[in-house]
């Protein structure tokens, strides 16, 4: 599926995929989360291929996540909570598992899914005013285990506890200290360093860089989760407050929560 604000771009060995809705900080419905799979799974079928760089359009935001706006229409029968669920579970791991190393260019706002993808990337480049978070809390959104994994990976228990339970939302400063990101520049360098870490790492061998890729995640092993505990992680879409939370972002006020 091809989408006019995802867009996908070849330079040489590199390929650039851009989450182009700067008016909405790059905000991701349904059939945007699809186009980005497809994008990413393009690239990673592709041999000649070295690189791919992640940006979002825009000096405000790389991504603020989903589109909360447009779960009223995406969301809410079961059906739907299997396509959505589905759907956003291949965006993320189209990351994690293409072949080619990734880059994210987290300028700005990179919060909730934006977060999410940033941190399947292999790399993450960000600047000052770069803010990352993960909202979950003020939803009732349960992370998917296979979305917490590499955030767990990359910076430990604690700090994934600070921005999942406290709702801590780091700067780009406290993010490069926590181990978000993996290098801080000027704000306005951040996508210019985003591509010339990707022309670095494009002139290493591309067979030894899939390699380790794929070799330190296979490290990690399988996920300890059973199918009833992957079942749970899936059944926040029903709950009460999750339905609160959303007429309360659409209607611009606080969401009053219950335990239910």
């Amino acid at each position: 599926m091809s989408h006019p604000l995802i867009k996908l771009e070849r330079e040489g060995v590199l390929a650039i995929l851009t989450i182009d809705r700067p008016a909405k900080r790059n905000a991701m419905d349904l059939p945007m989360w699809i186009a980005l799979a497809e994008a990413v799974e393009t690239c990673s079928a592709d041999d000649d291929l070295r690189c791919l760089v992640l940006r979002g359009a825009g000096e405000e935001a790389f991504c603020a996540g989903a589109d909360i706006a447009a779960f009223q229409t995406e969301r809410g029968t079961p059906e739907r909570e299997a396509v959505y669920a589905a759907e956003i579970g291949r965006s993320f791991q189209s990351l994690r598992l293409c072949r080619h190393p990734v880059v994210a260019a987290c300028r700005g706002w990179t919060m909730g899914g934006g977060a999410g993808l940033a941190t399947m990337a292999d790399f993450r480049v960000g600047g000052p005013a770069t803010r990352i978070g993960i909202p979950a809390r003020n939803l009732n959104i349960f992370y998917a285990y296979e979305e917490l994994d590499p955030l767990l990976q990359s910076v430990g228990y604690g700090v994934a506890m600070e921005m999942l339970v406290e709702g801590r939302v780091f700067t780009g400063a406290e993010a490069y200290e926590k181990g978000l990101l993996s290098r801080l520049v000027a704000d306005e360098a951040v996508q210019e360093e985003a591509l010339a870490m990707a022309h670095r790492i494009a002139q290493g061998a591309p067979l030894a860089n899939r390699f380790h890729k794929r070799a330190l995640q296979e490290l990690r092993g399988a996920l300890p989760i059973t199918p009833e505990q992957y079942a749970a992680s899936k059944s926040f879409p029903y709950t009460e407050d999750f339905r609160e939370a959303t007429r309360a972002f659409v209607e611009k006020r606080k969401p009053v929560f219950r335990g239910r």
